[in-house]
């Protein structure tokens, strides 16, 4: 295992959409989903594509709750109408943390590393870490989901004192 360098915006391979992965067992796909875990880890990110490594497939790792979730070619099969606006990082953006709105719960299908179908349905904050992932493998970049957050009243209020 080795650790890869992260590419950082802006670079064209992060809001290009990746190719499937036709097959899973290939050593080098072994290889990669190795590497990227180790990558991940040492610079302290949830999640990491492949286009953030620089390469232009559809795998991405996410580890949460002592829990590794490595998915090979994974589409959001549904998202609820129900939307939550948190902060999110990205390890592509170093240091930028903006409130993204995004679907409380999806469903995710996939294949895990031995190509077997898996079907994840998820909510709170690894739904929230498939939907980003996710957008990497499409190309989109969670800047371009920048919420505008609705202030309070005591915000307001506190905004008028000043």
């Amino acid at each position: 295992m080795s650790e890869l360098p992260i590419i950082t915006f802006p670079n064209p391979i992060l809001e290009k959409k990746t190719k499937k992965i036709k097959d899973v067992k290939d050593p080098e796909i072994k290889e990669l989903i190795f590497d990227m875990l180790e990558t991940m880890e040492q610079n302290g990110g949830l999640g990491l594509a492949a286009p953030q490594v620089g390469k232009s497939v559809r795998l991405c790792v996410i580890k949460l709750d002592g829990k590794t979730h490595i998915l090979i070619n994974p589409e959001i099969k549904s998202k609820s109408w129900r939307k939550t606006i948190e902060e999110e990082g990205c390890l592509s953006f170093p240091g930028k943390y903006i409130p993204v709105k995004r679907s409380k719960s999806v469903k995710v299908k996939a294949q895990d590393r031995k190509g077997k179908e898996i079907l994840i349905s998820a909510q709170g904050l690894i739904s929230r870490a498939l939907q980003h992932e996710i957008d990497h493998l499409d190309g989109v970049l969670y800047t371009s989901k920048k919420a505008k957050r609705k202030m309070s009243s005591v915000e307001t209020k506190e905004d008028e004192k000043k």
